[in-house]
């Protein structure tokens, strides 16, 4: 499959618009994939090249919070390991999931959080995990990760959003510690997902790879931005992204009963 150069920049600048969003606040993938469907990939096809620049992006975004000490690596490995095991299986079952309860459920949950974030002006603003006990850490970040992992590999949309909320509120991190530990976690549900779009063959090279090039640009920049202003330049993306989650979400759920 071929795309018109006008094609291609379009994409290419989306793809750095997701990595730059995703890098700080997550949910990148709300604007990535939809940009491999306007050009005309098939529905797997855009998903799994999706995959791809994805995983590329947040590796490097990942290793520059990681070696910005913005990473709790302890509690942050444990996390990952649950979601990559957890998001493989989330995908092995989609297809025996009820998805549409649980994206109904979100469309619930989701405004409170925005609003939740809005009012509580020192959410992710101090680093108080110290507070919590290891062992406590240890259970929140396995249940965090394999919850988030499964969701990831079900349903995708605002992974990594709904990763550095629980870093924050459960765990207590400041926003910039939270969306690393974020990035570690979503790093490994997003290899789990490209394992499985890879041996399916639903990536094409030839798109997949120059996309990436640009979302790992677009990561390395936004990463740069989180690291140095953290909760300032964090927190107001995340609500960005929450709407726009909100309303991916209310669209799929009542979308038929309002645009039929």
């Amino acid at each position: 499959m071929q795309l018109s150069m006008w094609a291609l920049l379009f994409l290419w600048f989306f793809v750095f618009l997701a990595g730059f969003v995703d890098s700080a606040a997550g949910g990148g993938g709300l604007i990535s994939l939809p940009a491999y469907l306007f050009v005309g990939l098939p529905p797997h096809t855009a998903i799994g090249c999706n995959k791809f620049s994805a995983a590329c992006g947040t590796t490097l975004s990942a290793a520059r919070f990681f070696k910005n000490g913005a990473v709790d690596w302890q509690v942050a490995a444990i996390s990952a390991v649950c979601s990559f095991l957890f998001s493989y299986l989330g995908t092995r079952l989609a297809l025996m999931i009820n998805q549409e309860t649980l994206k109904t459920a979100l469309v619930v949950v989701l405004p409170i959080v925005a609003v939740l974030l809005l009012l509580k002006r020192d959410f992710g603003t101090e680093n108080q995990s110290a507070g919590i006990p290891k062992k406590k850490a240890f259970l929140l970040a396995a249940g965090a990760g394999s919850v988030i992992g499964f969701y990831d590999g079900l349903i995708g949309p605002g992974t990594g959003t709904i990763a550095i909320i629980v870093f924050s509120a459960w765990m207590k991190y400041d926003l910039k510690t939270a969306s690393g530990n974020a990035k570690i976690l979503n790093l490994a549900s997003n290899y789990a997902s490209l394992i499985a779009v890879i041996f399916g063959n639903k990536v094409i090279y030839s798109i997949a790879v120059p996309a990436a090039v640009f979302g790992i640009i677009g990561n390395y920049i936004g990463a740069g931005f989180a690291i140095k202003k953290g909760t300032a330049f964090i927190k107001p993306l995340m609500i960005c992204v929450i709407i726009l989650l909100f309303g991916k979400l209310f669209y799929d759920v009542f979308g038929t009963l309002f645009f039929s």
